[in-house]
Formats: structure tokens, sequence, C-alpha cells
């Protein structure tokens, strides 16, 4: 499926080139690694936050070349009427997913030069971010490996495969604290002992992901190995 003597890193940076995101090459080497890293443990991979699925493709990538692993990719994907303009001038989310109403980037609004530069171009050849993502998936050959799940951690929560277990959860979400919080709860409910958590933007420029972080990871007697690395934060829980 892949050439296996091509470079990842060259591999990795033509993924960051042409799909739309954040995560830079040097934090997607990161991801990669991880996963190619606990090729031998059990459980899939979780994605909270796919956006466009740069790092979902990397991440899918990963677990292509090392065996029968699945992710399952958690994302809003709104589409351009979801995006709604405060008052002061920034955007915010609101929409409908399956008859509920869900919000996002509320406690850190997305300002207006960002999302006229970065987001709103988006929507011109497509109608809602999961188009766009499940394009790259495609482009990638990894539609037998990375599946798309619209709604939030608790949504897919309550309806994930009957027994699923996860190596790793990527964490990527709403980044206000309580939305942190919820996420690293459940993503206890599927990370086996020995799991790894990657938490997106930790100690570097959101105070509510640290809090966040501080008090249910690094203020808990589950997790260790841990260690920041650029502007993610990895980490291990605890065998038992």
């Amino acid at each position: 499926m892949f050439d296996m003597t091509t470079p990842v890193i060259d591999r990795i940076g033509e993924i960051a080139a042409t799909i739309p995101g954040w995560t830079p090459p040097d934090e997607l080497f990161a991801l990669f690694n991880l996963v190619y890293a606990t090729a031998r443990t059990e459980g899939d991979i979780i994605e909270l936050g796919s956006w466009c699925g740069r790092s979902s493709v990397v991440l899918g990538y990963a677990a292509a070349l090392t065996g029968n692993t699945k992710v399952h990719c958690i994302d809003l994907f709104p589409r351009r009427e979801d995006w709604h303009r405060n008052a002061d001038g920034s955007y915010s989310i609101a929409m409908q997913v399956a008859g509920r109403r869900f919000t996002a980037c509320e406690e850190q609004t997305v300002w207006a030069e960002p999302f006229e530069t970065d987001i709103a171009p988006l929507y011109k050849d497509h109608p809602g971010i999961l188009e766009i993502f499940l394009d790259a998936v495609e482009r990638g050959g990894l539609e037998h490996v990375v599946t798309a799940y619209k709604g939030t951690f608790a949504t897919f929560a309550d309806l994930a495969p009957q027994g699923l277990k996860c190596r790793l959860v990527f964490i990527d979400g709403d980044h206000s604290y309580r939305a942190v919080c919820d996420d690293i709860r459940n993503a206890e409910r599927f990370l086996i002992p020995g799991g790894w958590i990657c938490i997106d933007d930790a100690f570097c420029c959101n105070k509510g992901v640290d809090r966040a972080i501080s008090e249910q990871i690094l203020g808990s007697d589950k997790y260790e190995l841990g260690q920041q690395l650029t502007r993610k934060l990895f980490i291990a829980r605890k065998k038992d």
C-alpha cells in the first residue's frame, strides 16, 4: 500500500502540505512514531478534533503500516452556516447534530482575521468540513482504516463499538476547561493500561487546557511517563 523506502518524514510533509490544518510536521511525526512504536500493543486509536483530516491521515498511515488497527475520528465537522459571528467580531459554532444542539469555540473564539483567511475559504468548494475530511482520507487510501463520527466525545462514547479499547487517544477538541475535563474522562473509558493520551495546546497558550491537565492527569495517580513535546503533552496510563 505504501512505499516502505520513502522516508516517513517526507510522506508526512506531503500530507501537511496538501491537507488544511494547523499541526506542523514535527508534531505529526511525534504522533506517527507513537502509533508505530506501539504496534504490538492492543487497541485502536481515537482522535477528537479531526478538522480536515491532517493528523487523521497521519494516524491512519501509521495504523495501516502496523496492522489491524482502526482510527476513530470525532469532530463536529461544521458547515459554513454553523459558524456565527459574535458581537466582538469573532466566530463561534452553534449547530444541530441528530436533533441535539452543540456549541464550540465559545470560551476561546476564532478571531475574524484567521477565520476569514484560514476557515472561510475552505467552504468555497465544499459544503462542509466532513466532505474535505473524507476526500483526504480517500486520497490517502485509508477508507478501511479511518472512520469519521460527527459529534462530540460524549456522543461517540454512547455509540462506540462494544468492547472498544484504545492504545492512543489524541485530544484536540474544544479547548475550554470543562470540555477538556470531560474529554479526558471519556478517554479513560477506552484507554487501556499502558495506553497513551496526547493533548494538544498543552502548557503553551490556553489556561483552560492547562488547568484540566493539571487536575485530571498530573494531579492523578493513574498516569506516568509524561512528557511535553512542542505544543503537545504525551502521557501514559499506568499499567495494572
